[in-house]
């Protein structure tokens, strides 16, 4: 398998300008992470709020410049404070944010939501980024026929399955994933990551899976990593991770954290699509 996404000892530093009655200071927010992300593969980053996953993705989606280290992307390094990143470079990599009311323009109909990737980045034709866009709605799940619907026509997961599309219009490698299903009611959340699952496999994807659920995480991840300020506490794969935490703070952060049962309300869903199936039939 080849790797997606390398970090290599990655840090982000924030320097805060003091005054008159406050010293300056340097929040280290990111302290010499590294990790590697293979096609295919999920890495899931975990920890409390403030812990700089959320920081350390945002370097990953080619967003916030590295303060050290080196980012590499399919084996080539990439540094955004040095160099703009080419058109190429910014397609393969695509992030998918939490709130999926905040992350559409009202103003746009879903399809020109869908082909805006297209027109700003390549040199499509128009009528195949409608087709295209069309096409993608089918892909994560939605009819065809909501091109020219607006974002408020749809439930919240609804709009979460359309800026996956988004993410997905550049045929990306990469998709980074910050809490996407966390602002979703817990039956959503099942059907979006059995849609993420299945994109994953369809096209051979690289996720880099932001979450505080560790729910979520048991069920999408391949590997964890546990964040616990800036810092990488423990590493390593899901069974490892779950069956036998290392790290004091790992073993505190899933004592604290209620387990949501994914597999009950997956299968919850198929019940109810299978009742509506018969009804119709």
């Amino acid at each position: 398998m080849s790797v997606v996404v390398e970090g290599r000892n990655l840090i982000r530093d924030y320097h805060i300008a003091g005054s008159l009655m406050r010293p300056a200071k340097t929040v280290h927010a990111v302290k010499g992470i590294s990790f590697a992300v293979e096609r295919g593969k999920t890495l899931a980053i975990v920890g409390e709020s403030g812990s700089g996953k959320s920081t350390l993705a945002r370097i990953v989606a080619l967003i916030d410049q590295a303060t050290g280290g080196e980012l590499l992307i399919e084996g080539k390094p990439v540094d955004i404070g040095k160099t703009r990143p080419t058109r190429e470079m910014r397609s393969k990599v695509q992030i998918v944010f939490q709130n999926p009311y905040g992350s559409l323009n009202p103003r746009q109909k879903i399809g020109d939501v869908l082909m805006e990737p297209l027109f700003l980045n390549t040199d499509t034709p128009a009528p195949e980024r409608r087709d295209r866009a069309r096409e993608m709605l089918v892909k994560v799940g939605l009819p065809a026929e909501h091109f020219n619907r607006y974002p408020h026509m749809f439930s919240g997961g609804q709009r979460q399955r359309i800026a996956i599309a988004r993410a997905l219009m550049l045929n990306p490698t990469l998709l980074v994933l910050d809490e996407p299903v966390s602002a979703l009611d817990l039956s959503v959340q099942a059907q979006v990551l059995n849609l993420l699952a299945d994109l994953q496999e369809e096209f051979n994807l690289a996720y880099v899976f932001i979450s505080h659920d560790l729910s979520v995480v048991r069920y999408i991840a391949d590997d964890v990593l546990v964040m616990n300020q800036g810092e990488a506490v423990e590493q390593g794969s899901r069974e490892a991770v779950f069956a036998d935490p290392q790290h004091p703070y790992t073993r505190e952060l899933f004592a604290a954290t209620p387990v949501t049962d994914l597999d009950a309300i997956r299968a919850r869903v198929a019940r109810r699509q299978a009742m509506r199936a018969a009804a119709g039939g």
